[in-house]
């Protein structure tokens, strides 16, 4: 339980403008912005969403039994009971945030709390960050696009970043379990949201920038300047590890107040990297003059590796000791995963879904069969979700279809969409001579065994876009699907 003054003094702290009629000694233990959970000793936050206002259902809320509101307006039909309180500022979505981290003691104060932003890499950053301190014998948490973590016990993950309620509570959990660090992807969308609100990071990693969520922020200035909002918020104390081979890198942190630690393959850096050699399994990597074979592919991965270099280091350890946990490390669930036939065919699981992704993926796997001169041909499987940024659909045909010598193009999550009316969007981007090494196949699974049929010893067949995913969304409805169910059973495994 905590006070009504008590939140009172966190929004004003934070900047925010706080008016109504308050009792200050009401007492609150729970926070709440969905209606339908309000009740007595809740505090129910009012937002304006997209679709719905909150603040319509104020009423309701206290014809629930709720006696704590805060808004940013007071609707006309609104009556508090006598000792109850109405707390008016200007953001409901900043105060729920602050509101949460007073109810559950302010948790992440009590962590090291690591951010990962960026188009992509964040899952793979914040996994292998949390898989290295588990590693070393450090209790921590995980929240993550694939799962969340306390210590080793998983919870299902429904948003890269959670709400803001949710966050707290399971940062409180966290603390309780005796957790030290808590590693977390933001999304753009969390950030301009004000999820993250309330929350203490000690190190916050830009991986990179490109083409994602347009259809959400509209513009890329607006995506990237959603990104810069986590570096723009950080404390003197903090540090930001950032990729300066990406032209946005010094852009997210030209005002921020942390100190800036900076990663490289092409350039001079706090972090300097180079890949040694590439193979299929691994490659040699050197960083800051140290080498280390690491069990991970693709220029994009060393990118990933050089961050958390950066940012366990930023934490005080041992740069030595860092890079012997990451060589015992795994490549994460659905990230470039391997998958060999016993008559020499290979299959490789990413969840590559926006082109500069898909183009790294291919361009890796060119690269190494390339050198090793064991591949005949690279076949690609690749699709686009439904209900999202439609503008990439052209792209990600266009770079599939450069870079491999055949393409089948297939369903994603078509989620409320047509699939095939997807498909066409996407051959919108194919020129004449693509359109002749491509196929259309609407079902996924008919999609990977056709793509693995017409696969020979030695060749490569990239299944692209769902990775990790266990299910694929039609009309509204999750069915059970996995990327590797499929590969197995094509290959009798």
């Amino acid at each position: 339980m905590i006070q009504i003054a008590d939140i009172i003094a966190d929004l004003k702290a934070a900047g925010l403008s706080v008016d109504g009629t308050i009792n200050a000694t009401q007492q609150i233990d729970e926070v709440v912005f969905d209606s339908r959970k309000a009740k007595q000793d809740t505090l129910f936050v009012a937002q304006k969403g997209e679709k719905v206002d909150g603040h319509k259902y104020i009423s309701q809320a206290i014809a629930q039994g709720c006696r704590a509101v805060l808004c940013e307006e007071v609707p006309a039909d609104v009556a508090m009971p006598e000792g109850g309180s109405v707390i008016v500022v200007d953001s409901t979505h900043k105060a729920l945030g602050l509101a949460a981290a007073t109810l559950y003691g302010h948790p992440s104060r009590q962590l090291k709390l690591v951010g990962v932003t960026g188009t992509n890499g964040k899952t793979s950053t914040a996994t292998l960050l949390h898989h290295l301190m588990m590693r070393r014998g450090a209790k921590a948490g995980l929240l993550s696009t694939v799962a969340n973590f306390i210590g080793d016990e998983e919870f299902a993950a429904t948003h890269t970043t959670p709400d803001a309620v949710t966050i707290q509570s399971l940062m409180r959990q966290m603390v309780d379990a005796g957790c030290e660090y808590c590693f977390m992807e933001v999304s753009s969308h969390s950030l301009v949201q004000h999820r993250v609100v309330g929350l203490d990071f000690e190190v916050a990693i830009f991986t990179n920038l490109t083409h994602d969520h347009l259809d959400y922020h509209k513009t890329f200035e607006n995506y990237r300047d959603a990104k810069k909002m986590l570096f723009d918020n950080l404390s003197e104390g903090a540090t930001a590890v950032v990729n300066i081979d990406d032209k946005n890198g010094m852009y997210m942190v030209q005002n921020t107040k942390a100190k800036v630690r900076t990663y490289s393959l092409l350039k001079m850096a706090d972090i300097k990297g180079k890949i040694e050699e590439m193979t299929f399994e691994g490659m040699q990597l050197n960083i800051n003059n140290q080498e280390v074979y690491m069990p991970f592919v693709g220029r994009f991965n060393a990118y990933n590796l050089m961050g958390i270099y950066g940012a366990a280091t930023a934490l005080g350890i041992d740069g030595q000791e860092v890079l012997t946990h990451l060589s015992a490390l795994k490549a994460v669930n659905g990230r470039f995963e391997v998958i060999r036939s016993k008559d020499g065919r290979m299959a490789i699981v990413d969840y590559a879904h926006t082109p500069d992704a898909l183009t790294n993926v291919i361009s890796t796997i060119n690269e190494v069969r390339k050198s090793n001169a064991k591949s005949v041909q690279l076949i690609s499987v690749v699709g686009c979700g439904g209900d999202r940024d439609r503008t990439k659909r052209p792209e990600m045909a266009h770079e599939a279809a450069r870079l491999s010598d055949r393409v089948i193009l297939t369903s994603d999550n078509p989620r409320t969409e047509d699939p095939a009316a997807i498909i066409e969007e996407m051959k919108t981007g194919l020129t004449d001579d693509d359109a002749k090494r491509t196929l259309s196949i609407v079902d996924r699974k008919e999609a990977i065994r056709t793509a693995l049929t017409l696969a020979q010893p030695g060749d490569i067949v990239l299944i692209a876009g769902k990775g990790h995913e266990n299910y694929q969304e039609i009309n509204g409805v999750k069915h059970h699907f996995d990327d590797h169910e499929v590969v197995r059973e094509a290959f009798n495994m």
